[in-house]
């Protein structure tokens, strides 16, 4: 419900004003000075004031002035009287959005506010969606084939169009804020705000502010009212990344707002009620820091209904293969440039990386790969030599002096893998064999002619 100041020093005007804009379903909040007007924008925020040029005290042109100033977001609308147009103008040149002179017809006065309601609504989604849209730059892309990617991808669905809070953990650079992103377009929210808060990136003593909004003179530097992130998410998705970093003090005031639905500004004393959906993600092991006192429980399974939970990459390496062509596309395409695909020897570098950086650390080697790349396929030349040092299939090792044994290198290598096959299979045959892409009774045959044992089921 748009909210409307009315001031005015006429009890009639202010009275004929509410009536009218009530019926109209606007809420309204009558002032008869522009000092006790400015008390109200303090504690309150309107989208729009009509204001009276002449009043005792304080004129609406120095009103106007101060709105301008410490409300910027804020439209003033000027009632002139009969035969001085040239306040009117002079209010027009200091920011007023329009004006109005008396006597003036119900319909003008109708026409005049919904078309200042109107530019107020454009302008706050503008600025919703610049902010979107900054936020969207250089995401990871949820890409992947693996088992455990397609559960995540199923739980993304169960879970969007619910208003349960979510938490998404994972390592850093899984990319759980395309998560977050995701669960957010699939909800019934996605035409509402998606805003972002990094708790670890906001300084403590800013942190409150930044959530919750402040009022004018709360601390040093509050020289206007503030909106918080959580007014701007209202209706829409608040998303907490890196929500373990929150420090204690704050923990307490993020869930009684989450109990209650309400919250204050600092320094304010009114409450103020939202619809928000929260989404948080950390990298942290929340659950051990429950238990050491870092992190508040009730916060913890307040946040944390339903669990999200993203695997290494290296813990599905079957998804480096469409990632990495995923992302030579995308860069190529930004950069204009024709590369189709990279060389065997180059996926075979990626298999063998551990990516402890995951997808944002691939995401980063393909930009640079692509960046250093001239042909219309990228080599292993445009690799760091520190992946594919660590890369065994990528084998860029000179031959020493002493020559190598080839038979030797090749069963060492081969025994690793069978070895790292079994264990990420839980020891059961069949499924290592699969993760190195031979039949069972090929891989149990390597398995016998190398001297391995595996334990476990067939």
């Amino acid at each position: 419900m748009p909210r409307i100041l009315i001031v005015d020093d006429e009890p009639s005007m202010q009275e004929f004003l509410e009536i009218l804009l009530q019926r109209d379903g606007h809420d309204t909040v009558c002032c008869h000075s522009a000092e006790s007007a400015l008390v109200a924008l303090e504690n309150d925020d309107f989208d729009l004031v009509i204001s009276d040029i002449r009043m005792g005290g304080m004129s609406g042109l120095d009103l106007l002035d101060r709105i301008i100033e410490l409300y910027p977001e804020t439209l003033v609308l000027v009632i002139t009287a009969h035969g001085t147009t040239e306040s009117a103008v002079e209010a027009m040149k200091r920011g007023a959005y329009d004006y109005v002179t008396k006597p003036f017809s119900v319909d003008e006065i109708r026409m005049v506010v919904q078309k200042a309601l109107e530019k107020k609504n454009l302008s706050t989604e503008n600025r919703l969606l610049r902010r979107q849209l900054s936020d969207r730059v250089n995401l990871p892309s949820l890409v992947g084939k693996s088992l455990s990617m397609a559960s995540v991808s199923e739980l993304i669905r169960q879970v969007a169009d619910t208003r349960t809070n979510i938490l998404i953990t994972g390592e850093s650079g899984t990319g759980k804020d395309l998560v977050a992103r995701a669960i957010h377009a699939l909800s019934d929210r996605k035409s509402r705000p998606f805003v972002v808060v990094n708790c670890g990136a906001i300084p403590e003593n800013l942190l409150e502010s930044e959530l919750f909004g402040h009022v004018k003179g709360a601390f040093t530097g509050a020289i206007s009212q503030k909106m918080g992130l959580f007014e701007v998410a209202d209706g829409g998705t608040l998303f907490l990344d890196e929500v373990g970093e929150l420090p204690h003090a704050l923990q307490v005031k993020l869930l009684r707002a989450l109990q209650e639905k309400t919250f204050k500004r600092v320094g304010g004393t009114s409450d103020i009620h939202v619809d928000v959906r929260i989404l948080s993600a950390t990298n942290r092991e929340l659950e051990e820091d429950v238990r050491t006192g870092r992190f508040r429980e009730d916060l913890y399974y307040r946040l944390n209904v339903i669990e999200v939970k993203l695997p290494a990459l290296r813990e599905r390496p079957e998804d480096i293969p469409p990632l990495l062509q995923h992302f030579i596309e995308r860069f190529a395409s930004e950069q204009r440039k024709a590369i189709r695909d990279a060389s065997s020897e180059v996926l075979a570098a990626f298999e063998g990386y551990a990516f402890p950086g995951n997808v944002r650390e691939l995401e980063n080697l393909v930009e640079r790969a692509v960046t250093l790349t001239s042909s219309e396929r990228i080599e292993i030349d445009s690799l760091p030599e520190s992946v594919f040092r660590r890369g065994e299939p990528a084998a860029r090792s000179r031959i020493p002096e002493g020559g190598v044994d080839l038979e030797s290198l090749l069963g060492d290598y081969e025994r690793s893998l069978l070895r790292e096959a079994l264990e990420r299979a839980g020891g059961v045959k069949k499924r290592a064999a699969a993760l190195v892409g031979v039949s069972f009774r090929s891989f149990r045959y390597r398995l016998e002619k190398l001297g391995l044992e595996a334990p476990g089921d067939e």
